[in-house]
């Protein structure tokens, strides 16, 4: 089978149309119209002579074919701007105070660091690690720039997933059979502690705080150690733990909401223009509609 060239345009409009979540909607990041964006993929697809998208009535899911390319259209894409930047562009400079809480630090801002740092080495990246709570009104202060957080308030911020919440224990720690349960949680104004202790008063289960803490690390080792059962955010569930649930008599727990927030001062540095614009075009949920 002859292998036919990639064409920019034709990855642009894939990586859209993934990145988007509808063809409508990468119709208008790419500026181009919707049937434009249709034949594009058509192209694409032809060439490779492989189905990259499945498409229903009212949805599209990538096809095992599709996740494959995905990476190496980023890739490429990539390093298609970089070489223009390098050619044509002024190198990008300036300072970036991120912040970020440690649940979310290593699955979701690495991927994006590791995109953003190769393209714009001349941008100084300030990172803060800090709970949601605690960095939200930093942002509005304007002491941070931008912080992915889970949101406090619904509207604010650009909503780019849900973040599952999930019950952990400890495997040889039956902790989950105690009358009151003992649980770790964060601090007070935490919207994980809230979301815990409002599960258990749902279900009518009597509690105990019998730890407290701010940080991620605490909370584990008080799993881990036996202490207490708790509440954390799935992604920064280490896998030695035992996710509990209902047959464990524990309710679920309504999922994080996880934005990226940006200051009002920041508007217009293009430094913090560029890396918010990559943080939402990389995590934003795709949701094919």
């Amino acid at each position: 089978m002859p292998h036919h060239a990639l064409q920019t345009d034709w990855l642009r409009c894939f990586v859209a149309v993934v990145d988007a979540g509808s063809l409508s909607s990468a119709a208008a990041e790419v500026h181009r119209s919707q049937s434009a964006v249709s034949m594009q993929l058509k192209k694409l697809e032809s060439a490779l002579g492989l189905r990259l998208i499945e498409r229903g009535s009212r949805t599209l899911e990538l096809t095992q074919d599709g996740q494959t390319l995905l990476g190496y259209a980023r890739r490429i894409l990539d390093l298609h701007a970089e070489a223009q930047m390098a050619l044509h562009d002024e190198p990008l400079t300036g300072r970036v105070r991120l912040g970020v809480p440690d649940d979310y630090a290593a699955k979701y801002l690495t991927p994006v660091l590791k995109r953003f740092a190769p393209r714009h080495s001349g941008v100084e990246i300030e990172l803060i690690c800090e709970q949601s709570t605690s960095l939200i009104p930093r942002v509005a202060s304007g002491e941070l720039d931008i912080a992915l957080v889970s949101r406090d308030h619904a509207r604010r911020g650009t909503l780019l997933f849900h973040e599952p919440m999930v019950w952990v224990g400890a495997a040889q720690f039956e902790l989950w059979r105690r009358d009151p349960i003992p649980i770790a949680v964060y601090e007070s104004t935490s919207l994980a502690r809230r979301s815990a202790i409002h599960s258990l008063a749902q279900q009518g289960r009597r509690y105990k705080v019998v730890y407290h803490s701010s940080s991620l690390a605490g909370q584990i080792a008080a799993v881990e150690s036996g202490l207490a059962v708790a509440a954390l955010t799935q992604c920064s569930t280490p896998a030695h733990l035992r996710m509990l649930g209902a047959d464990e008599n524990l309710g679920p727990l309504e999922p994080m909401e996880v934005a990226a927030y940006r200051s009002r001062d920041s508007r217009g540095a293009k430094a913090v223009d560029s890396l918010h614009a990559l943080l939402v075009k990389t995590l934003r949920q795709a949701t094919f509609t």
